[in-house]
C-alpha cells in the first residue's frame, strides 16, 4: 500500500467531489459532513449497480447518490444505504497532509 497525492484541500470545496486517477483507477474524493465530523472521504467513482459516474452525484452529508438510478453509499465506508445497488464501493484511507489530500491505494 502507498499514498498518493490526490489534490489540494483547496480542490474539494465542502459538499462536493472530485474525480481522480490514483494508479491506474478512478476514484472520487469527497468532502463530506458526517453529523458533527467533516473531512474527506475516497472511494472508487464507479457505481457497483450499472458503472455510474458517482463523481456526478449528489453528496448529502455521508451519502453520495448515483446520478443514473439513486443507489446511495455510505462515503466513509462504502457500504450499500440504498437499492438497486446491492455490492458496496471500495472505501480508501484518505488523510491531509501541509494542506494536500493523499489516499492510501494498494500497489
Amino acid at each position: 500500500m502507498s499514498w498518493y497525492d490526490a489534490a489540494g484541500v483547496d480542490e474539494v470545496a465542502p459538499g462536493t467531489t472530485r474525480m481522480v486517477d490514483i494508479a491506474g483507477k478512478r476514484l472520487a474524493i469527497c468532502n463530506a459532513k458526517c453529523d458533527t465530523d467533516e473531512g474527506f472521504y475516497t472511494i472508487d467513482n464507479k457505481c457497483t449497480h450499472d458503472g455510474g459516474p458517482l463523481n456526478q452525484g449528489f453528496l448529502d452529508g455521508c451519502q453520495i447518490e448515483c446520478p443514473r438510478h439513486g443507489a446511495r453509499f455510505d462515503v466513509r465506508t462504502g457500504k450499500v444505504l440504498r437499492l438497486p445497488a446491492v455490492r458496496p464501493v471500495h472505501s480508501y484511507a484518505t488523510r491531509v497532509t501541509g494542506g494536500r489530500i493523499e489516499v492510501e491505494v494498494g500497489d
